[in-house]
C-alpha cells in the first residue's frame, strides 16, 4: 500500500501545485506569474515529487505515464489499476483543497478552474482536432523522455530534473491550445467541480494522452538498446 499512497500525495500535490498557481496565482497580473509561472509551477511539482518518492512508487502521478510504462516493460500490469486509482483519488483531493481555498476570496469565481478544454473553451480558441493531435503528441514525448531518462545507462541522478524541465517545457507550448493536460488525473481532478462543459469534453484528455503515453513508449522500445 506504501507505493499507492506515495501516488495519491504525489498527484496531491502535482494538481495542488500546478492548478494551485493557475487558479491562485496567475489569476492576479500583478503577481507577474503568468503562464511561464505556471509552466514551471508543473515542472516544480514533477521535480520535488520524483526525489521523493521516486525509489517508492516511480513516481508516476498519471495514468498516461502508467500505462506507458507498462507497454515499455517497465511496470507490473496488476498495478496498473490501483495506481491509476490512487492517482485520479489524489488529484480530487487535491482539487478540493484548492476549491476551499480559492472560495475562501470575496471575488472568487469558479471559472473554468485550471480546466482542460478545445474549441470555445480552449484558452487560444483552438479546435478539437487541434486539442487531440497536441495531447497525444506531447504526451508522447513526455514518456519517450521519461523512458530514456530513466534507462540504466542514463546518467544515474538526473532523471526528475530531465522529466521536470520536459514537463516545464510542453506547458510552455500547450497552455494556449488546451490549459496542457497529457495527465487524466490531472484533467479529472478540476472538471469534477466544473462540470457541465469541462466533464463533457474530458473524454478527450483521458484517451488523447493515453494513446500519446503508449505511442511515446512503444517509439522507445523500437530505440532502445538496453
Amino acid at each position: 500500500m506504501k507505493k499507492y499512497a506515495a501516488e495519491f500525495i504525489g498527484t496531491f500535490w502535482l494538481v495542488l501545485g500546478g492548478c494551485g498557481s493557475a487558479v491562485l496565482a496567475a489569476a492576479f497580473p500583478e503577481l507577474g506569474i503568468g503562464f511561464v509561472g505556471v509552466s514551471l509551477a508543473f515542472g516544480l511539482t514533477v521535480l520535488t515529487m520524483a526525489f521523493a518518492i521516486g525509489h517508492i512508487s516511480g513516481c508516476h502521478l498519471n495514468p498516461a505515464v502508467s500505462v506507458g510504462l507498462l507497454v515499455a516493460g517497465r511496470f507490473e500490469r496488476k498495478d496498473l489499476l490501483p495506481y491509476i486509482a490512487a492517482q485520479v483519488l489524489g488529484g480530487i483531493a487535491a482539487g478540493g483543497v484548492l476549491y476551499l481555498i480559492a472560495s475562501g476570496n470575496a471575488d472568487f469565481s469558479l471559472g473554468n478552474f485550471a480546466s482542460n478544454g478545445y474549441d470555445e473553451h480552449s484558452p487560444g480558441g483552438y479546435s478539437l482536432v487541434s486539442a487531440l493531435m497536441c495531447e497525444i503528441v506531447l504526451t508522447a514525448t513526455f514518456l519517450f523522455v521519461i523512458a530514456g531518462a530513466t534507462s540504466k545507462k542514463a546518467p544515474p541522478g538526473f532523471a526528475p530534473i530531465a522529466i521536470g524541465l520536459c514537463l516545464t517545457l510542453i506547458h510552455l507550448i500547450s497552455i494556449p491550445v488546451t490549459n496542457t493536460s497529457v495527465n487524466p488525473a490531472r484533467s479529472t481532478a478540476v472538471a469534477v467541480f466544473v462540470g457541465d462543459w469541462a466533464l463533457a469534453q474530458l473524454w478527450l484528455f483521458w484517451i488523447a494522452p493515453i494513446a500519446g503515453g503508449t505511442l511515446g513508449a512503444f517509439i522507445y522500445k523500437l530505440i532502445d538498446d538496453e
